[in-house]
């Protein structure tokens, strides 16, 4: 059993994606060729923002945000404490300072509360100036971006978006990467929408933005690719990744998408009552890049990681640390014991099971089958 299986994907996408790798290599336009526009024209209309523009990786797209929205040295960017080390990675990267802000027990996502309490406490330090926060759609569910924008009008900061985990997500209609001021995601291989290495995106409704993301993807450029008006990354995605990608779109929004919803809905109706299972408020909707159940404790999760293991089942930790206890971000502390202590808490707690859009009904039956046993 694989945990996400994309050799399962590439056999169903086989005949497309050969050929779309074919022609890109008979095109002999490697960088920027027709497939990245193209890529980049379909994204945005999906998503429905005026520009997608496509980069590197994922790590990239919200190193580019930072730098389109001017973060730099005497700034503060707030980040969830449950996330990916690059959320806060970037920020640190860009010179300015992460605060990490405590999630919600029920989505994993950042806590509108705490978040507001945190932008207080550093307006009222008068050491650094806020400006903005990366909210993580963690696991394929968006943000609260109904509330964080009351709050990020109400004290001038700007959203990043990072939907790396849930592209293809919605709320009341719209769909995540089109939330932000400016929006990110990631086309690592294992992601809701992946290719065959690496490659990532930003999106935004603003003409300026999009301008600015698309000079400093590419050395800083102004006209054109030798009149240099800024510094900035080399960070394109490639044509073979565009064409494989506009494969792998196609199939995501016609029938991949649902297909790992009716999969999500199989193990809820299997494992609820019996574990803690995710939680998608109404209005919401999940492109699962994980399917997260919350044990009692370390010990729980760590015999029941076990149990799986045993019985030939991968499953995996997001995430065993919280950010602000992460070695790279010790100087900025020193930090409280209960700086975030949803974060911690679920750090400690978290199990992901497998789950891609190709995955059985006999599949889930074994995996459930197994944790019952174990819960029982």
């Amino acid at each position: 059993m694989q945990f996400r299986d994309l050799k399962k994907q590439y056999e169903v996408l086989k005949n497309d994606i050969d050929k779309a790798m074919i022609d890109v290599a008979a095109s002999s336009a490697y960088i920027m060729g027709k497939p990245v526009k193209e890529l980049e024209a379909e994204l945005a209309e999906y998503v429905g923002v005026k520009h997608c523009i496509s980069c590197g990786n994922g790590t990239d797209a919200l190193t580019i945000a930072l730098k389109v929205l001017g973060v730099g040295a005497g700034d503060v960017v707030f980040v969830p404490d449950f996330t990916f080390f690059a959320s806060a990675e970037v920020v640190s990267l860009e010179g300015a300072r992460p605060v990490f802000v405590d999630v919600e027990e029920d989505t994993f996502n950042i806590s509108i509360a705490d978040l507001e309490a945190k932008v207080k406490e550093v307006i009222a330090q008068g050491q650094y100036t806020p400006k903005a926060v990366i909210a993580v759609d963690l696991f394929g569910l968006p943000a609260n971006y109904k509330e964080l924008r009351t709050v990020a009008e109400q004290y001038g900061l700007k959203i990043i978006e990072d939907g790396a985990q849930g592209f293809g997500g919605a709320f009341e209609g719209k769909r995540a990467c089109g939330f932000g001021d400016i929006s990110t995601t990631s086309f690592f291989p294992a992601k809701p929408l992946g290719c065959y290495g690496d490659g990532g995106a930003i999106f935004t409704d603003s003409d300026e933005y999009a301008a600015l993301a698309d000079s400093f993807r590419v050395h800083g450029k102004g006209s054109f690719k030798y009149d240099n008006v800024r510094i900035g990354v080399n960070s394109r995605l490639d044509t073979l990744q565009a064409a494989i990608l506009k494969v792998k779109f196609k199939a995501f929004h016609e029938y991949e998408l649902d297909a790992v919803n009716k999969a999500a809905e199989m193990y809820t109706e299997k494992l609820s009552g019996k574990v803690e299972t995710p939680v998608v408020p109404e209005g919401y909707y999940s492109s699962w890049a994980q399917y997260t159940i919350k044990l009692k404790d370390r010990a729980t999760r760590d015999a029941l990681q076990a149990a799986l293991k045993e019985a030939g089942i991968p499953s995996m930790v997001y995430y065993p640390t919280p950010m602000h206890k992460q070695t790279a971000h010790i100087p900025y502390g020193p930090y409280a014991e209960d700086l975030c202590p949803v974060a911690a808490s679920l750090c400690e707690r978290v199990l992901s099971l497998p789950i891609h859009p190709y995955i059985s009904e006999d599949d889930v039956d074994m995996v459930c089958s197994t944790v019952l046993k174990f819960a029982l």
